[in-house]
C-alpha cells in the first residue's frame, strides 16, 4: 500500500493560482491564533476567506458559517486548521461539497482522511502551510 503523497510544487501552484475563495475550517476570530494570521495573510494576497467555525459569528470581516454545507457561495479550497484526528470528519463533510481541494495545514496529517478524499475524487494536501506554499510557488512568480 502506498503512503500518501502531496501534489508536486507545480500542481500546488496551479491550485493556488486558480483559486479565488478559501473556506477555512477552524478559523479563529482571535488575532493571536495561527489560523487567523494565515487566513489574514491569504486575504491580503487577494483571496476571499470564508470562516467555518460554529463558535464564532465572523472573522476578518466575513460572516462565519457553522459547516461547509452552510456556505452559499462557491469556494475552490478548503483549508483545515483542526487536529489530525478531526481530519477524517472534515473530509467526509468536504466530500459532500463541490470543492475540489482539501488543504490540511502544517502539522495536520491523517492517512484515513487522505483515502476518503481520494475515494471522492478530491485533491488532498496535508502537513503544508498554505501561506508558505503560496510564498514559495506563487508570490513573486506571476
Amino acid at each position: 500500500m502506498l503512503m500518501f503523497e502531496n501534489p508536486n510544487s507545480e500542481q500546488m501552484a496551479t491550485i493556488l493560482k486558480g483559486a479565488k475563495t478559501i473556506a477555512v475550517v477552524g478559523l479563529s476570530d482571535q488575532p493571536d491564533r495561527e489560523s487567523y494570521a494565515v487566513a489574514k495573510e491569504m486575504q491580503n494576497r487577494g483571496y476571499r476567506i470564508i470562516p467555518v467555525n460554529p463558535n464564532i459569528s465572523s472573522a476578518l470581516g466575513e460572516k462565519a458559517y457553522h459547516s461547509l454545507q452552510d456556505i452559499p457561495d462557491p469556494y475552490e479550497i478548503i483549508n483545515v486548521f483542526r487536529r489530525s484526528e478531526a481530519l477524517p470528519a472534515v473530509v467526509i463533510e468536504a466530500n459532500a461539497t463541490a470543492c475540489p481541494v482539501i488543504w490540511a495545514q502544517q502539522g495536520v496529517y491523517n492517512e484515513e482522511a487522505a483515502k476518503l478524499a481520494e475515494a471522492a475524487g478530491k485533491t488532498m494536501i496535508m502537513d503544508r502551510c498554505i501561506m508558505v506554499m503560496h510564498s514559495l510557488f506563487v508570490k513573486g512568480k506571476a
